[in-house]
């Protein structure tokens, strides 16, 4: 079976750099897509899922402990960006401040920004930092796909509800938006969000060549 395009693109992510501020990030040309979401929302195993590697963006037990902003560059113009998680992260008020602060900055003004990819934990969406990042992509109509991670923790019927509430909530988002539902155990979803991925990176789609066909009667059988 051939690999999505976008499969193959994302299979060669490989480290550039880590930024802490706006300062710091690669130089501000070609594409980016960047990847946000609380800090229990399996943000890393998504990431590692949809890139297929397993070790690409790290994974803790430490809630949190990622407060930088990791880029990976797919190609010499597109990169992925893993931005720092928030929510159960153990530090001080005045550090969680600076994140928010230095966020802030790459969001509003890395001009080579072309989407964002937002994770959801499927049992506990919409919580307060999902909604700064759902408010920040209306107010800069800014394109955001939405994944609600571990659907595999409820049944297909659960997760479908779950899936049709939040896109009744969002129905009137007026920024481009798209959501779906999403497993990092089971891959489920992936071909979805390697689709909408595509889009976001203007990565076209592989296309069939065509078949020539012959004018010319077919032989006869022998």
């Amino acid at each position: 079976m051939a690999l999505h395009p976008m499969e193959r693109l994302l299979h060669s992510a490989a480290f550039l750099k880590s930024a802490q501020n706006i300062h710091q990030c690669p130089p501000d040309e070609g594409m980016e897509v960047a990847f946000a979401g609380r800090s229990n929302a399996g943000k890393s195993s998504a990431i590692n899922r949809l890139c297929t590697q397993k070790t690409l963006a790290r994974t803790s037990k430490t809630p949190g402990r990622t407060q930088l902003l990791n880029f990976f560059a797919l190609d010499e113009t597109r990169r992925l960006v893993d931005l720092p998680g928030y929510g159960y992260a153990k530090v001080n008020k005045a550090l969680k401040n600076q994140w928010q602060k230095d966020m802030d900055g790459y969001l509003a003004e890395r001009k080579c920004l072309a989407g964002l990819v937002l994770m959801m934990d499927i049992r506990h969406p919409l919580k307060d930092f999902d909604q700064l990042i759902i408010e920040w992509s209306a107010a800069a109509n800014m394109p955001l796909h939405i994944l609600l991670t571990k659907a595999d923790k409820l049944t297909y019927g659960a997760a479908t509800s779950i899936l049709l509430k939040t896109r009744q909530t969002l129905k009137n988002h007026p920024a481009p938006l798209s959501l779906q539902l999403f497993s990092a155990t089971s891959g489920r979803g992936a071909e979805e969000a390697w689709d909408r991925l595509g889009e976001l990176f203007e990565f076209p789609p592989e296309v069939e060549p065509e078949v020539e066909i012959s004018e010319e009667p077919p032989a006869d059988s022998v």
